[in-house]
């Protein structure tokens, strides 16, 4: 070409939650089964949807208007439904978009050009592409500590946000992903207290607030930002085993506190008129579903599920010396550190197959972290596939698997698969 067509952060788009199935594949086509723990999708766990969620989506569907298009801020019965149950907020409030990776795109995209924006480490790659895009340089991060259940590190953010001053909003993912995490009221009155100090916004990511296993545990960005502007994400993808209902909002706080927080917020509204609008059937649906007498209780029962499947993985997990497990405290995921001083990081584990263990050695050579190579290897020894936390910009070495395996027996084989394998590493 005449001229390179590459953005020069093209490499940090990467979303290799995904892309570690590619290789998934190939090893499946040696005939070998997968235990998929790399991403949420309980579908493919085989939960089931509840006939209630059906029954509502089938008669939907029978109506021509979720055939059509929507207005560019969503439907108006759905912004009023979610506005009524937050006295601070109006519908005026709150944009709808096709999925969260949508509405994240574009608060990033509408920054200015030297707005930078501090995030957790270890954090959600699709928030970490979309700033490194942004900005074309290094990450601003705040640490996450394994070691005081994930809490993060109160002191290295405010010296970060007070040394930076191109720093203008603070992310907080809560609950956390890819950590189990679930933050106190204390731990996030102390970021609020940074942001007011700074003059900075906050964005927190609560789309999977409703599966915190604690009532007690659940604190939302409303309940504690008072009268510091603020935007808070959601999304009903993660409220139901619903994942290809792509529907996810913001809602917007204190708008009228700045009047350059007001202007963006505009801006973010003008770049969704450049589209038609967002997905309009689960919108439709989303009042009905949420105010039926069944979703409480259908909540409640996934709660429980879940929880009692980070106990199973706890009891076999936690006293592996090579690790560091910390129980999780909401929905379906659950990370593991490394103890990297007893891990013997240059094992290269006996593989059978010469076909898988060449694939291996191609795929492998370059590669600098140890959780990636772990989770290769697993992947081709053992058939597991899980996630490196290093694809989440974590400084820590270790990786994530799912909570979601509805088979009880397969799913403690699949603990047990790893708990052996970790071993192996055993210095």
């Amino acid at each position: 070409m005449r001229k390179n067509l590459l953005h020069i952060w093209h490499n940090e788009l990467s979303y290799e939650i995904r892309e570690i199935v590619s290789v998934a594949l190939k090893i499946q086509s040696f005939w070998k089964e997968i235990f998929w723990e790399n991403i949420w999708d309980p579908i493919a766990k085989w939960e089931k949807v509840p006939d209630w969620v059906k029954n509502i989506i089938s008669k939907a569907v029978k109506k021509d208007i979720v055939y059509g298009y929507c207005p560019t801020r969503w439907l108006d019965k759905t912004r009023e439904y979610i506005a009524s149950t937050n006295p601070k907020i109006t519908k005026d409030n709150i944009l709808f978009f096709n999925w969260l990776g949508d509405a994240i795109n574009k608060i990033y995209r509408n920054l200015a050009f030297d707005s930078r924006v501090i995030w957790p480490n270890p954090a959600y790659s699709t928030h970490s592409s979309a700033e490194a895009s942004h900005a074309w340089t290094s990450h601003i991060t705040y640490s996450l500590n394994p070691d005081d259940n994930w809490n993060p590190d109160l002191e290295e953010l405010e010296n970060k946000v007070k040394y930076n001053p191109n720093i203008v909003w603070i992310l907080v993912v809560n609950p956390d992903n890819p950590t189990w995490a679930v933050f106190s009221r204390e731990i996030l009155l102390s970021i609020v207290d940074i942001a007011k100090k700074y003059s900075l916004f906050l964005v927190f990511d609560e789309i999977y607030e409703k599966l915190t296993y604690e009532e007690k545990d659940r604190v939302l960005l409303i309940d504690i930002i008072w009268d510091i502007p603020g935007i808070s994400m959601k999304w009903i993808s993660k409220d139901l085993p619903w994942p290809w209902s792509r529907c996810g909002w913001i809602e917007v706080y204190n708008e009228d506190k700045d009047e350059n927080f007001k202007q963006y917020i505009s801006s973010i509204l003008s770049s969704k008129m450049l589209e038609v609008c967002s997905t309009t059937l689960p919108q439709y649906v989303l009042p009905e579903i949420y105010e039926n007498k069944n979703y409480k209780l259908s909540l409640k029962e996934r709660i429980l599920k879940y929880k009692t499947r980070a106990d199973i993985a706890e009891k076999i997990l936690l006293w592996i010396d090579e690790i560091k497990l910390i129980k999780p405290k909401w929905a379906f995921y659950l990370s593991i550190t490394f103890n990297m001083d007893m891990i013997n990081m240059y094992h290269i584990p006996n593989i059978k197959e010469y076909d898988i263990e060449k694939y291996v050695s191609e795929f492998l050579w370059k590669s600098t972290r140890f959780d990636k190579k772990f989770c290769y290897y697993l992947l081709w020894k053992t058939w597991i596939c899980t996630v490196p936390l290093s694809w989440f910009n974590s400084s820590f070495e270790g990786f994530r698997i799912t909570l979601l395996e509805e088979d009880e027996y397969k799913f403690k084989f699949i603990l047990e698969k790893i708990k052996e394998f970790i071993l192996e590493f055993k210095k």
